[in-house]
């Protein structure tokens, strides 16, 4: 690619994008190439079919590189929640005297929590907090002085199986590849830094899976990923009113969650067959759906984060085109619940934050090289 311009890999559970582009003026991005391909997708920590991913990733690849009219060298990978684990963890360091705290500090104390995990590879590090010898507590501490520093970090490992199926995918194309954690990437792209720093809930749903962080400052402190998502909805509608894979699919962006008990039934046209649909039970049907997947989320947030009373931030292509669904999550959760999507002209849809925050992502570190990439303060 030109200097300017990056490519990143967005995975998700039912399809794969590559995007090229560089950083537009005014914190937008100018973009010189998109390609979007569905494939399986995957579950507990394997993908169904590692053939069929690799074709399309490579017809993505294929796409943008004669659309660019340039070979790719390096691409940026976003890592599904899936596939990785994140570990916070508190670091010190002492100094004989008072020091000008600079980069090569706040780099060796994130180092010294990387460890060795069976299984996983290192990938980034994010830093949550700093605080100095007398008890400032900050977000960025160069350029102060000290005679200690303490920080909390966030570790983030992703599991060989996903790394070493990449390095398979890509293997013999010359293709240098950097892993990026996805969701965390979404979450400081789309919440404020001012919101983060009294922490923040994130929940990111997808086709087959759902991701929840709790984010904090530069960082995450916890994150767990459940196998569940938009296609356990679609097959509860399938069920429901016998319908064909393609026409359940059809059908769900036409529930309404808020219609009343008896509201009647509407007739609904797929591939040439009429339906009659009632519409309390297909509300019904997806609201039982909805709860699949925020019953693990609700004990989650329970266990780690119930003590912080924060919205949720919902994004993903999931559950946020369902009219009534962020009422829907509130009154389950219990919290308030916002909608976030890239704030970009014709890229403002949910479905597209984890492409966008890759993007936005992969431009900061290639801006600012590899200690950037080690000790990451970014903030959206």
């Amino acid at each position: 690619m030109r200097r300017k311009s990056v490519a990143v890999l967005d995975v998700r559970s039912s399809e794969v994008t590559v995007l090229v582009g560089e950083r537009g003026v005014n914190n937008t991005f100018v973009f010189k190439a998109s390609h979007t391909e569905p494939y399986g997708g995957y579950e507990g920590g394997a993908f169904f079919d590692t053939e069929e991913f690799a074709e399309a990733v490579h017809r993505c690849v294929a796409s943008v590189e004669k659309t660019c009219n340039e070979r790719l060298r390096s691409l940026y990978v976003g890592v599904p929640g899936e596939f990785v684990m994140v570990r916070p963890q508190e670091n010190r360091a002492g100094y004989t005297k008072k020091r000008k705290i600079t980069p090569r500090e706040t780099e060796a104390l994130s180092e010294g929590g990387v460890e060795q995990c069976k299984g996983y590879r290192f990938i980034r590090a994010a830093s949550v907090v700093y605080i100095t010898g007398d008890n400032r507590r900050v977000v960025d501490p160069v350029g102060l002085f000290s005679s200690s520093l303490y920080g909390v970090f966030a570790y983030f490992y992703c599991t060989d199986y996903f790394a070493g199926t990449l390095e398979s995918v890509f293997a013999g194309m010359k293709i240098e590849l950097t892993f990026l954690p996805a969701e965390y990437a979404s979450a400081v792209y789309l919440i404020p830094a001012e919101t983060r720093d009294e922490s923040a809930l994130f929940l990111d749903s997808d086709f087959l899976t759902t991701t929840v962080s709790v984010v904090l400052g530069g960082g995450v402190i916890a994150q767990r990923t459940f196998d569940s998502g938009r296609g356990q909805i679609i097959f509860r509608l399938m069920k429901r009113f016998s319908l064909p894979y393609g026409a359940a699919a059809a059908l769900l962006p036409r529930a309404n969650l808020y219609v009343k008990e008896g509201a009647g039934t509407f007739e609904f046209l797929f591939d040439g067959v009429l339906y009659e649909i009632d519409r309390s039970r297909l509300a019904e049907t997806v609201e039982e759906g909805l709860d699949d997947i925020l019953e693990g989320v609700s004990a989650f947030l329970d266990e780690i984060a119930g003590e912080i009373d924060r919205p949720v931030y919902v994004t993903g292509a999931g559950v946020t085109d369902i009219r009534g669904a962020l009422e829907h999550i509130t009154k389950r959760l219990s919290r308030v619940t916002e909608l976030v999507g890239p704030d970009l002209p014709y890229y403002n849809k949910p479905a597209m934050s984890s492409r966008i925050a890759l993007l936005a992502m992969a431009t900061g570190d290639d801006r600012n090289g590899s200690f950037h990439r080690f000790s990451n303060v970014y903030g959206g």
